[in-house]
């Protein structure tokens, strides 16, 4: 168990079961979400729930943030959150937003200002895995970052893998990670649209695939949200439009094709389009014609 206390910023799917996985792992951990259910949701299961980001800041030695993207990440730092005004001498930020690795080291350089630390840290495994307390944390920073939050990221996962000393190196990883998911996704959809439309028995083909040579872990783990027709969001498809945004921009900075990419983030541009882009992720297999689909609760 570690002595220090969390604050956790943003509880939505991935937050919320970070929060509650270190609240169990005894933990002292506070929550703040602008949105009354999931800090209602977080208090019901015995967390302690901050009225303001700031406050939360104010209480406790390390700060998560899980937010959706950089534009919150800063905000909630330096901006309307005022996080980092707030936090005493010697106390830890973790940064888990998936954004440009260019950021990250801009952020600690703002935070060793006023003598905050930050560990870089996107994360991967889902709200299934952070519920139970087995995310794959992708972390860089200073020793001294990781020797200041003492055990609380292996309080959220199985695996943290420590990949350098400076700040970006965590988030280029995470920026790979995406790269695959995505493309990865994108095919489980094409692969499944062009079986449907040839006559294959879908669930009968999810059963083969899943034990043959072209599943994939994406293919196996999305593929059911459409044999279901359920496209409840765990991660939107909006969620791939900005991540594969990410890859793109960074590609171009080296000149550096990725044809696969570009590909897949066209995908989910069109079914953002098309009005699909706060649903799952999978629901990217919408953009194919003459398929017929199963019906789900939000068809």
């Amino acid at each position: 168990m570690s002595d220090k206390t969390l604050g956790v910023i943003g509880l939505g799917s991935m937050g919320l079961g970070a929060a509650l996985s270190a609240h169990r792992k005894g933990v002292p951990t506070w929550g703040y979400d602008p949105r009354a259910e999931a800090c209602e949701a977080f208090a019901n299961a015995g967390g302690r729930v901050a009225a303001t980001p700031a406050e939360l800041a104010a209480r406790c030695d390390v700060v998560l943030i899980l937010v959706v993207n950089a534009t919150q990440t800063e905000d909630v730092l330096f901006g309307s959150g005022a996080v980092a005004e707030h936090m005493q001498p010697g106390s830890v930020v973790v940064a888990s937003a998936t954004v440009d690795p260019a950021l990250p080291p801009r952020w600690e350089a703002r935070l060793r200002e006023r003598g905050l630390w930050l560990i870089d840290a996107p994360v991967s495994g889902g709200p299934t895995k952070a519920a139970r307390g087995e995310l794959t944390i992708m972390a860089s920073g200073r020793p001294q970052a990781f020797e200041a939050a003492g055990g609380v990221l292996d309080a959220l996962a199985s695996k943290v893998y420590r990949l350098g000393d400076a700040a970006g190196i965590g988030s280029t990883v995470k920026m790979v990670n995406q790269h695959l998911a995505g493309v990865h996704i994108a095919a489980a959809a094409e692969a499944m649209a062009l079986g449907l439309r040839a006559g294959a028995d879908a669930a009968q083909l999810y059963e083969v695939i899943c034990n043959s040579a072209g599943m994939s872990w994406m293919f196996q783990n999305r593929v059911p949200h459409i044999l279901a027709g359920d496209y409840r969001p765990l991660s939107a498809v909006n969620i791939f439009v900005k991540d594969l945004g990410i890859v793109l921009d960074a590609a171009r900075q080296f000149t550096m094709p990725l044809p696969l990419a570009a590909a897949a983030h066209q995908m989910f541009l069109q079914a953002a389009a098309a009005g699909h882009g706060g649903e799952d992720d999978s629901a990217v297999i919408k953009i194919f014609p003459g398929i017929e689909l199963p019906q789900g609760p939000n068809a």
